[in-house]
């Protein structure tokens, strides 16, 4: 006897792994072909980087700094910092994007579990920030700062963390909004903020008490301090940062977190977000 066709329900679902693969790969290729969010997550910084170390230049003193620290060199991890900030964000907007044109419901409805959804978005908005960050330390010579190639690996490492944990954010961000104008409403209103007080700019040292508690309590804080630890690793820095375990756990934790948020929130009936 010939046994009968089997259904569309008994098909064998797609692979976890190619799926989530293929929307890791369509991430990059969907940010790369914008040159304008490339130019932008890019030149922003290094255009913050030139004219706020040029300006401020000399008057930066930092009291547990060694004696030469220019602050173009102080703000450099910094700046390398709000690179991956920008892409992770500019990545995530292909949430919205992707509802609006109907690709993100039609991923919905296949046969696979939603976090691969969640997982290749975050995992390709993470890959994309953490490669232009590198890419930016590449320049941290310009700041007086040399690197070995472990120290380039490591730095690397901690970029694609960080860069998790703030893709994870964005994405959860975008699935709650359905215009590109009020998600960059709420970039600006808190995770530019976020930014401002993780010690980029200035040291937590030097600020009022408040802001001293509010930089304890950012996570970004300590993505931070990790990047500045390892640029320093054998030569003296900035002091009063955190310690490096400290900082790495901080940051691991606010990926999880960020990541756990971005499936609890995709897993919600489709109609509950987006009306």
């Amino acid at each position: 006897m010939t046994s009968a066709p089997a259904s569309r329900g008994d098909a064998p679902a797609p692979s976890i792994g190619l799926a989530v693969l293929t929307l890791w790969r369509r991430e990059l290729l969907h940010f790369t072909r914008h040159r304008s969010r490339v130019l932008g997550a890019l030149g922003t910084p290094l255009v913050f980087w030139l004219l706020i170390g040029s300006g401020i230049g000399t008057s930066f003193r930092h009291g547990a700094a060694p004696a030469g620290m220019s602050y173009l060199e102080y703000f450099f991890p910094g700046t390398v910092l709000l690179i991956v900030l920008f892409t992770s964000i500019f990545c995530m907007m292909s949430v919205i994007e992707d509802r609006h044109q109907g690709f993100l419901l039609s991923v919905l409805v296949a046969p696979l579990p939603r976090f691969t959804l969640v997982l290749g978005k975050i995992l390709g908005g993470a890959t994309l920030a953490a490669a232009q960050g590198l890419l930016f330390v590449l320049l941290a010579p310009a700041a007086g700062l040399k690197l070995a190639p472990a120290q380039f690996a490591l730095i690397g490492a901690v970029l694609f963390l960080v860069a998790l944990a703030l893709a994870g954010l964005g994405f959860a961000v975008a699935w709650k909004l359905d215009s590109v104008q009020g998600f960059h409403a709420v970039v600006n209103l808190f995770l530019i903020p976020m930014w401002l007080l993780s010690g980029a700019l200035f040291p937590a040292s030097g600020a009022a008490g408040w802001l001293q508690w509010s930089m304890k309590l950012n996570p970004l804080t300590y993505g931070l301090a990790a990047l500045r630890r390892l640029f320093y690793w054998d030569a003296a820095g900035p002091g009063g940062e955190p310690s490096m375990a400290l900082a790495l756990a901080v940051t691991a934790g606010f990926a999880f977190a960020t990541a756990l948020a971005s499936f609890l929130i995709a897993e919600r009936p489709v109609g509950s977000d987006w009306g």
